[in-house]
Order: structure tokens, then sequence, then C-alpha cells
């Protein structure tokens, strides 16, 4: 690292969604060979493999010790292992230091969860995944229905693939428009579902939602009071 870089810190822990992680990362990695005034780091309480949830693991570059000041930080979700993750105190710390500095804070998916229980989300418009997304009011923030939403500082995408939407937007503003467009050039980001676009006016909320609630009270037994904050306005 040079004095001059800027760090793009991507955060790991157990049992995260990998697309919500390589998806960015693939990105601003691509804006980091463009412009070397950045970097991409992926960080962690260890520098141990980690699990995810698929059969991939994976292993952080750095430690949370070893990455104090990051310019942004990214903060991917997953299902159960991102709700018990907001009880793990040591990343929930690291957060809150490393925002303290940060000029971007991010999240993609359930990400923004977590962002929520450090406490980096009071008073703020956010996103998440839809089937979570009534949950941020639970965590001081005011749920949004957008691909991404940019409150100051922090900017929260929604499920899974708008991580790479997040990324793009993140290049365009620290880089501008041609370097983003050259990016998703570079990674053929157009995408055609076989299926077409979602139909957000019968998305499966109905059956899907036991599914939510069981695995809300399963990952967070052990930590009523979060539970009952996330539940309160549901």
């Amino acid at each position: 690292m040079t004095a001059e870089q800027k760090t793009l810190a991507f955060v790991v822990y157990p049992g995260l969604t990998p697309l919500d992680l390589v998806g960015p990362l693939q990105v601003l990695s691509a804006l980091a060979q463009m412009d070397r005034s950045y970097r991409t780091v992926v960080v962690g309480a260890t520098k141990d493999t980690v699990g995810t949830d698929t059969p991939l693991r994976v292993a952080p570059s750095h430690t949370f010790d070893e990455v104090p000041s990051p310019f942004a930080v990214l903060v991917p979700g997953g299902t159960a292992p991102t709700l018990h993750a907001m009880s793990d105190e040591r990343l929930l710390a690291w957060l809150r230091a490393a925002a303290g500095g940060a000029e971007l804070v991010t999240s993609v998916c359930t990400g923004s969860l977590i962002l929520g229980a450090a406490g980096l989300l009071e008073g703020r418009q956010a996103t998440t995944h839809w089937m979570f997304r009534d949950l941020l009011t639970g965590l001081g923030a005011t749920p949004v229905a957008r691909r991404w939403v940019e409150d100051g500082p922090v900017i929260t995408a929604a499920g899974v693939s708008a991580g790479i939407d997040l990324a793009l937007h993140l290049v365009e503003r620290l880089a501008g428009r041609q370097v983003a467009t050259n990016i998703q050039f570079a990674i053929e980001y157009d995408p055609q579902p076989p299926q077409g676009g979602l139909d957000w006016a019968n998305q499966p909320y109905g059956d899907l939602k036991p599914l939510r609630e069981h695995t809300l009270r399963e990952a967070l037994a052990a930590n009523p009071e979060l539970l009952g904050r996330l539940l309160a306005h549901t």
C-alpha cells in the first residue's frame, strides 16, 4: 500500500452469501487495476478461511486490526449466519470505528442489518433484500424499496445481485461515468434473465414469510432483545 492509496474494505464473516461479496469485489478490483489510487482488501476477524452459505469457502486478505481506517467499507449479507453476525461484537466494534473515518459505508442485501445492529442506520433511509426490508424499522432506519439507497455516506443495496449495481454506482461516483461503463463492458454486465424482469406486484412474500419467521427465531434464539426489536414493527 502506498501513502496515497484509498482502501476499499470488503467484510468477511462466517456464512455470508458469496455473490454479495464477490460481485462488488470484482467491480471495484477492476477500478483498483485501472486507478492505482485505490486498492481492495478483504477483512475479517482473522485470516482463517470461513464458510459461506454455499460449498465455497473464502479467506480474508487482512484482519480488522490491519485495516483500522478504510476509505470505504462494504458488508455482504446472507441468511441465518448474517442474523448471527448482528451480535458479533468484534465485527460491530470494527464497523463503528471504521465508519467514523470512512467516506463510504455500504452494504449488500441483509448486510444492512449488520450496519443497523452497529447503530449506523439510525435516522437514515436504507434498503435490503425485499423479504427483510421491513425489519430495518426496528434498527432505526426508514425502509425504501429501491435497488440501492444513498443517505449521506451510507449506501445500502437490495438483494444479492444488486451488489453489482451498487458497485458500478460507486465506480461512477469515484471515477466517473466512462470508467464505470468501461468496467461494465469488461465484466459484460448486461442482465437478460430467461424469465424476464421480476413482477414486483406479485412477489411471493406470503409463500416465503413462514420461512423468514423461522429463520429469524432460530438464528436469534439466544438474542431475544434483538429479535424483539426486529419484529416490533412488522
